[in-house]
């Protein structure tokens, strides 16, 4: 069923911008593994080189053994060489069919884990897929299922078009999740689902309509750390959306929300960090598995791992989870940290991010604090008396741009609280006037001449709060000294409307014609 009304009332993952409870901030935010491509790819897709097992004999060749580019062409004549001898093996009915078939499939696995790019085209030109598709029959032996699927497994692992080409395999994947597969066949299988999920919605959707959903998440309620982690890359790929449908049905099933707190907390980097992407598409893209995860102790579980943690892959997917937390409806924040010890607990966690050396830490430190301060006022005072409010002010004058707009959020929020009715905010006026003699103005004013839309009018609607709320009317003086006039007249003939429409009423209304005159 249809998490029903998503779209049009689930609060963005980043909350409310300054002055505008309603700012539509980009959910995309949350589920994005990441700008960098080669990230992208080592999340979506994995060549298995080392076989489930774990065997150090399942290893398909020694670092000295990599294929370099020159050799390219001798391993794909060597690939359609090893598929025309599984074609004879499959064809084979006589003593020891069972041995020669495995023979001819390790021997075609070993040359799909070679080299960078391994030779999918040239396996997939030579007909494999039809035959590994034999080769997966229900009768046969695991040594058989396995070698197949691994093969299948690394030609989903190539290319968009090589990949569709398990399209017929599908069916036989999903069966062999089923409880009568061994351990390794299943762990295999799942793997080959997760590149195949990895490529796109089409290919999800597919997996979805032949049952690939329930039989992944049965693979997350064992105890085996293998076949978790496993299911949970998978599941991850596969629940990425945009259709809320498979996030929501997958928290649905019986024993998932425990048994994702349960791996969660084993202390295990590799097993979290998977676990922790499933986590991060469920509270991005579903009401319904937010809701049920803010009732279990899992925002306590996620604070404990940032605190303890110094993975950089653990860390980034446990800061978007805790963010699409906090990022739900009003109840469920204020259920979730209002009040509550874990918050400071929370924002001293984020503070250790803010601190960090890595930028992709300090921008996701910075946006889960913007969902907290787009709380309530407690929330709001509470990151205001911590460590967190000199490290913002730092970054918004020294950090990269991008984590200067997440800090500028923090900042704005900060200072308003929630208006009543559809009025404006009201100003929150010891946050406001101790942030402005900080030096956070300049910042704000910086944000104005740039030319991302989002970030200049941020820093409008902060200078709006300064010109509004500063008292004794010092306000327009400050914004003046800063020469956030001219920043605004930049927008007098500015094609985005909203921009011209705040930036003149702004200048009219503070700076008009009796400007100056009483001085």
């Amino acid at each position: 069923m249809a998490d029903d009304g998503l779209i049009s009332h689930k609060r963005d993952p980043i909350k409310s911008s300054v002055g505008n409870a309603a700012a539509q901030r980009r959910r995309q935010h949350a589920v994005t593994v990441g700008k960098e491509r080669r990230e992208a790819l080592m999340r979506t897709k994995r060549l298995c080189r080392v076989g489930v097992s774990g065997n150090s004999d399942d290893a398909s060749l020694d670092d000295g053994d990599m294929m370099v580019e020159d050799d390219q062409s001798v391993l794909e004549a060597r690939t359609s060489s090893a598929v025309e001898e599984l074609k004879l093996a499959v064809a084979y009915q006589g003593k020891g069919a069972t041995q020669k078939r495995v023979n001819a499939l390790r021997d075609l696995r070993r040359l799909l884990s070679k080299s960078e790019f391994p030779p999918v085209e040239a396996a997939l030109q030579a007909g494999a897929i039809p035959l590994l598709i034999q080769c997966l029959s229900f009768s046969s032996p695991d040594e058989q299922l396995l070698e197949a699927a691994w093969c299948l497994t690394n030609i989903a692992a190539g290319k968009p078009e090589e990949t569709k080409a398990l399209f017929p395999a599908l069916p036989l994947l999903v069966a062999h999740l089923g409880e009568k597969s061994s351990v390794h066949v299943v762990e295999q299988c799942a793997w080959a689902l997760g590149n195949v999920a990895g490529e796109g919605e089409e290919l999800r959707n597919v997996l979805l309509l032949q049952g690939a959903l329930p039989a992944l998440a049965r693979m997350m309620l064992p105890n085996k750390r293998s076949t978790v982690r496993t299911a949970a890359w998978a599941l991850s790929n596969l629940i990425k959306g945009p259709d809320p449908r498979a996030a929501t049905e997958l928290i649905k099933i019986d024993g998932i929300p425990d048994g994702i707190v349960r791996n969660l907390k084993k202390g295990d980097d590799e097993l979290a960090t998977e676990v922790a992407w499933v986590i991060v598409y469920l509270t991005a893209l579903s009401n319904v598995a937010t809701t049920i995860l803010a009732k279990s102790n899992l925002v306590q579980v996620l604070v404990e791992i940032l605190a303890m943690s110094s993975s950089l892959q653990l860390l980034i997917p446990v800061l978007r989870s805790l963010g699409n937390l906090v990022a739900g409806d009003n109840h469920i924040t204020n259920v979730l940290v209002a009040g509550h010890e874990i918050t400071d607990n929370a924002i001293q966690a984020l503070v250790k991010c803010l601190k960090s050396e890595h930028r992709i830490l300090k921008k996701e430190a910075a946006w889960v604090l913007s969902n907290i301060a787009a709380g309530s006022v407690e929330h709001k005072r509470l990151i205001y008396s911590s460590e967190a409010m000199q490290l913002l002010l730092n970054l918004l004058s020294t950090a990269a741009f991008d984590i200067k707009k997440e800090v500028a959020y923090v900042l704005g929020n900060i200072c308003v609280a929630p208006a009543e009715g559809s009025g404006r905010p009201n100003v929150i006026l010891d946050h406001l006037v101790n942030l402005v003699h900080g030096g956070c103005l300049t910042g704000f004013v910086v944000l104005v001449r740039s030319a991302d839309v989002e970030a200049a009018k941020l820093g409008l609607q902060f200078i709006e709060l300064v010109l509004r709320g500063m008292p004794n009317g010092e306000g327009p003086k400050l914004v003046e000294r800063e020469d956030g006039i001219d920043a605004m007249e930049r927008y007098q003939f500015h094609e985005n409307e909203e921009l011209r429409c705040m930036a003149n009423e702004l200048v009219d209304k503070y700076f008009g014609e009796e400007y100056g005159l009483d001085e």
